[in-house]
């Protein structure tokens, strides 16, 4: 097989050349205006963003890291509390609770999704249990229904990461994921207590540079987050608690106000380049391909390559101009930070040592994706 074009992981020019003009025009009335610490697209960011999700309050942080650690603040997780997350998802999400003196508590993930498996997650719960966060990874949504029932039943806070989920939508029962005359369909981070998004430029909605925010629709939440964002304060001057300076930068808001409204767009898109992978990787062997559940928005597409053989394919790819990631090649509890806590987690591990995401961006042409799927299919037949 000849040598490919290099074909990325991600391509953002097209997006940056389909919104050239849009673009261009909101920053440079950002720049004439000179309001570029929350300036008025800020505001108006959030306003569009609850209305979108369908929740009352947005408050737009400097990071998706600050939107999980002011998220949890705000909800009350302080020294001494754990807090229930998947142990595999990006740093982030568990730096987050050990930031505010909290413990992570990991939870196993379910093989098929990659979330943290509902199943396990009655038997972590401990007197001092204070949270659950869940994460959807990948942009698909967690079984929210069971976890919802269980958070419930025990008292807890629920903070959904979103960091990958934009825009994704939970199909399933209020109560237990399977009463099909209970069902729900709502956006991710708003079925929990609030909802933490990240706006790095590699996300589904993703600015030009670090950016996040926090949804709820607990009025309590979201002004002590808005305190939270700015030293503590209400009102300038006037600190009334420790807080961050984490206010988003009026020219990522103006950018993103540009591109919500592509969103849905971009999202079937990307849906209909994973059903495309699906069908033109099918029948590989020592290939398992994801499974398009409702509401996935696939911020990754991400594969799963058995018989020890991931980081050969991922080399061969490589030879032949096809980037591709490990999202994540270490599982959370084996950091160095966590590995203290002596967890074993098995279906954590194994999907460590067998993930692999391959090119995907909403503007991604057949041609190029034909190509990917030519590579895969010759790097797993040893060509």
């Amino acid at each position: 097989m000849k040598t490919l074009t290099q074909i990325p992981i991600l391509d953002l020019s097209a997006e940056v050349n389909e919104l050239w003009d849009q673009l261009n025009a909101a920053i440079q009335r950002v720049l004439r205006s000179t309001q570029f610490i929350m300036g008025p697209e800020v505001g108006e960011l959030e306003r569009q963003a609850a209305q979108y999700l369908g929740v009352r309050h947005a408050v737009a942080l400097n990071s998706g890291t600050d939107a999980l650690v002011i998220g949890l603040r705000a909800l009350g997780v302080g020294p001494g509390d754990e807090v229930i997350t998947s142990p595999f998802t990006f740093f982030a999400t568990a730096e987050a609770i050990s930031l505010l003196g909290a413990k992570p508590v990991f939870v196993d993930i379910d093989p098929q999704s990659f979330n943290l498996d509902p199943a396990l997650l009655e038997a972590a719960i401990s007197p001092r249990t204070k949270a659950i966060v869940p994460v959807h990874l990948y942009g698909n949504p967690a079984a929210m229904g069971r976890i919802l029932d269980i958070a419930q039943r025990h008292g807890l806070k629920v903070l959904e990461d979103c960091a990958q989920s934009f825009g994704a939508r939970y199909e399933g029962c209020a109560g237990c994921d399977c009463d099909p005359g209970s069902r729900l369909r709502r956006f991710t981070g708003t079925l929990g207590d609030a909802g933490a998004f990240s706006f790095f430029p590699s996300k589904n909605l993703g600015a030009y540079g670090d950016g996040g925010l926090l949804i709820t629709s607990d009025d309590a939440v979201a002004e002590q987050a808005r305190m939270l964002r700015a030293h503590g304060s209400r009102k300038k001057y006037h600190n009334e608690l420790v807080g961050y300076n984490s206010r988003l930068d009026t020219l990522q808001a103006a950018i993103l106000l540009v591109k919500l409204p592509h969103i849905e767009r971009y999202n079937q898109a990307r849906r209909a380049i994973a059903q495309r992978y699906n069908q033109g990787l099918a029948g590989l062997e020592g290939l398992v391909t994801p499974a398009i559940s409702p509401g996935h928005v696939f911020h990754q597409y991400t594969v799963r390559v058995l018989g020890n053989k991931r980081d050969a394919v991922q080399a061969r790819l490589a030879e032949l101009g096809i980037g591709t990631m490990v999202y994540y090649p270490v599982p959370l509890h084996k950091l160095p930070i966590y590995q203290p806590l002596g967890l074993h987690l098995p279906e954590s591990e194994r999907a460590a040592a067998e993930v692999l995401s391959l090119p995907i961006w909403p503007q991604m042409q057949p041609e190029t994706q034909s190509a990917v799927i030519e590579a895969v299919r010759a790097a797993l037949q040893g060509q």
